[in-house]
């Protein structure tokens, strides 16, 4: 038995994630703590995170406790760590992927097809908002800030006529009275590790590792590598309007990717099987950035870095 200190963010879906983890621990015979730690996305709650511009802005404080020895392990969004972890950490464990569809929250419409010009759409998704665009070019797309119960609640006030959010947040949070429409991918491209989880710890750490191998889900770890291997061969983070989707099709891999301009008037789509995660996901983002990604995507950096950042 080992008594092993969590770290998480407070919102009610980070703590739902890190007494998931907690349980599957618990059950093996472990005392288990969660530590609460505030990140600097978590203090910036008036800016829309594409205009954040702060690597790791959910992750680096935990990782901070981590590296301090203040927690054992930290339990996130995997889409919400970067691409490429800072020295001294790893991913020790993907646990079993939930569904990593977009949903169509309203009051008011059935369907993303049935919107009606102008309609009110709240999200602070580049990613969300420039295939919104391609498909109703007419939208008006509202920031869309906050925890999952500020965000439904907003929508119930009548803010918003229709908000986006992730299925697996509402899914673990038993909140899915609103969900009109579960998006397909071929619609709206998820974000790279959108539905799993990542277990991280200090690197080296071989007593941790070997704990938390019994939480790894080799298909998890399979389609997220790809998905991650992708987003990081574009350069991107979480908040670029990049969407990719990787599956088990028979025994191999299938990847789906998006590269998108935030108004929709440019969207390049680029899909292929592969065997080796690392490889397809390389292999697709190149395609991707030979056949105009690239453009698109340093288009979206030189705005994000005539920003003003916030302190």
């Amino acid at each position: 038995m080992k008594h092993l200190r969590i770290g998480s963010r407070g919102s009610q879906l980070a703590l739902w994630q890190a007494n998931h983890i907690a349980v599957l621990l618990r059950g093996r015979g472990h005392e288990v703590k969660i530590e609460i730690i505030k990140t600097t996305g978590d203090k910036i709650t008036d800016v829309p995170l594409a205009k954040v511009g702060t690597k790791g802005m959910f992750t680096k404080e935990i990782e901070e406790a981590l590296a301090a020895g203040r927690v054992d392990l930290a339990v996130h969004s995997l889409k919400d760590l970067p691409t490429e972890l800072p020295p001294g950490f790893e991913i020790a464990a993907v646990p079993k992927r939930d569904d990593p569809r977009d949903v169509f929250c309203s009051r008011k419409y059935a369907s993303i097809e049935k919107l009606p010009r102008s309609a009110r759409v709240g999200t602070s998704s580049l990613r969300r908002q420039a295939q919104l665009k391609v498909l109703h070019p007419d939208l008006e797309i509202q920031p869309l800030r906050g925890n999952v119960d500020t965000r439904l609640a907003k929508l119930e006030a009548g803010e918003y006529d229709v908000i986006i959010l992730a299925a697996a947040g509402l899914n673990r949070l038993g909140k899915t009275e609103l969900i009109k429409q579960y998006i397909s991918p071929d619609v709206m491209c998820p974000a790279a590790g959108q539905g799993a989880l990542a277990v991280e710890v200090r690197a080296g750490d071989a007593a941790a590792l070997q704990l938390l191998t019994f939480l790894d889900d080799s298909e998890a770890r399979a389609s997220t590598t790809c998905e991650r291997a992708l987003l990081n061969r574009l350069g991107g983070g979480c908040q670029v309007p990049i969407g990719a989707l990787a599956e088990i099709h028979g025994g191999r891999l299938h990847l789906q990717a998006v590269v998108a301009s935030p108004d929709g008037s440019q969207v390049l789509r680029e899909s292929a099987d592969g065997d080796d995660p690392v490889q397809l996901g390389e292999s697709v983002g190149d395609t991707l950035l030979r056949s105009g990604g690239k453009a698109i995507l340093e288009a979206v950096y030189r705005q994000e870095m005539a920003l003003p950042q916030p302190p």
